[in-house]
């Protein structure tokens, strides 16, 4: 069993809750409730700690895999460049290859694996200007095949994918790397923003610049499925090459990095999300093309439910908190305190199960209320992104489902505007929202058309017995 080392430096992460003088820890995804005891409460009295010995290593270790702790990379080793290897897929696109090559700069090394491109001689050329090691493949393999050709060729300990639409800060990747000073670390990448080569953004830009589907947004995260940070993207990547094997799935034109970051969790593995450092990524700007990208990331839905089951469910639910959603759902008059009820339920027994700790009945109220507020959350999404050509045939017929889904649509609207601090105005960003969910949803559906499958599409009823 591999041990983290000596020194080794953790903090609370900063949504964790502490209360009762210490002596209850709230967070975590999933959301966990823990009591420490007097030792661990002694080495968390100012919510960041060193490994010195077994028992330091032992909490450290347990609150990172809950993800209630997360390192201070700061603290940490670093790794010499001479340990890394670029792998960067590429078909065509010389340009934006050049930029992203002196993005990463001299005296690395590099293999650039061109993905059979209509002028390979020119991709050659930036390759050679920049010292880098040339892979041509004779046919077309997709993202994932390429880059497992750069990775068989890497001889050091780490890899960094790199796509050639990225533009790397000069410390992306030495800050990612402190991360596998944790022996259990297979994979780790940074926030992804948008660059921007020219004046004139267009409000695509300016709304995928808010809201894009390779941001996972401005907090670090432990990455596993069902987490706040469920998959990370591989447009830029760092990775531990003797936990990654063979790499992505090649049959795989979508969705192979969720399928790999799922992959290893399942094997044991941390991946960890770093949002304090970042890439750059040259977002689309016209309206077909961006359409067009998130439909096929859609698709990509039909293959991971197959592979990995519920963890694509577009909707994972309590009974309590399904039951509750159905009730506001029906807009009766008993609508709003069924809801109640089922919540006052909820708190009551969930205060039973933390007698353990002071006011059981607070803290209970208080994750019954995160319950609930997720549980709406998730309702509006299958509302207006995965279910919503159901929802457009449903209001056409009931009073019920239209006003439901303006509502979903005007509180969604409102949230994002609100989360993501947008530069877009809030009319053209509301229409984006909903061309976004459009598209996407569009995509679910046709995966599962096409492999005549509606797994995707099937929420979890999560503790119910079988």
């Amino acid at each position: 069993m591999s041990l983290l080392p000596i020194g080794f430096r953790v903090r609370l992460a900063p949504d964790v809750r502490v209360s009762g003088g210490g002596t209850v820890l709230t967070g975590g995804a999933p959301l966990r409730v823990l009591f420490p005891g007097a030792a661990a409460r002694a080495l968390l009295e100012n919510r960041e700690f060193s490994v010195t010995d077994r028992r330091s290593r032992a909490l450290a270790d347990k609150l990172l895999g809950y993800g209630i702790a997360e390192p201070v990379t700061a603290s940490l080793p670093p790794v010499s460049p001479a340990q890394v290897t670029y792998v960067v897929p590429v078909r065509d696109r010389p340009a934006a290859l050049e930029r992203l090559l002196h993005s990463i700069g001299s005296g690395k090394a590099v293999v650039v694996v061109d993905d059979a491109s209509q002028d390979p001689d020119t991709i050659a050329e930036v390759a050679a200007r920049h010292g880098a090691d040339y892979l041509p493949l004779a046919e077309n393999v997709g993202p994932a095949g390429a880059r497992n050709a750069g990775l068989s060729r890497v001889l050091t300990p780490f890899v960094v994918f790199a796509d050639s639409d990225m533009v790397l800060d000069p410390e992306t990747v030495p800050q990612l790397l402190h991360h596998f000073a944790d022996p259990l670390v297979a994979l780790a990448a940074p926030r992804i923003l948008g660059w921007n080569p020219g004046a004139d953004r267009g409000w695509i830009f300016r709304y995928e610049d808010s809201r894009s589907s390779l941001d996972l947004g401005a907090r670090s995260s432990l990455v596993h499925p069902r987490a706040k940070v469920s998959w990370l993207p591989a447009a830029c990547l760092v990775g531990r090459v003797e936990a990654l094997g063979s790499g992505f799935s090649p049959e795989l034109r979508v969705a192979e990095d969720v399928d790999l970051v799922w992959a290893l969790v399942r094997d044991g593995w941390r991946v960890r999300y770093d949002a304090s450092v970042a890439a750059r990524h040259e977002h689309r700007r016209e309206l077909v093309p961006w359409l067009g990208r998130k439909a096929f990331y859609g698709t990509g839905a039909y293959e991971l439910a197959l592979r990995h089951g519920s963890n694509v469910a577009p909707a994972v639910l309590s009974p309590w908190s399904a039951a509750a959603m159905l009730a506001l759902l029906a807009q009766r008059r008993w609508s709003v305190p069924a809801a109640a009820a089922l919540a006052g339920w909820t708190t009551l027994r969930l205060a039973s199960r933390l007698r353990r700790g002071p006011q059981p009945v607070v803290l209970a109220a208080s994750l019954t209320g995160q319950g609930m507020l997720a549980a709406l959350g998730q309702t509006s999404a299958l509302l207006l992104r995965h279910w919503w050509p159901l929802t457009a045939v449903g209001v056409c017929v009931s009073r019920r489902i239209r006003r439901a889904a303006l509502a979903a649509a005007l509180a969604d609207v409102v949230v994002e505007y609100v989360r993501t601090g947008t530069e877009l105005d809030i009319v053209r960003f509301a229409v984006a929202r909903r061309l976004d969910d459009l598209a996407y949803g569009a995509g679910v559906w046709l995966g599962a058309v096409r492999g005549r499958s509606l797994r995707a599409l099937i929420p979890e009823i999560t503790g119910r017995r079988t």
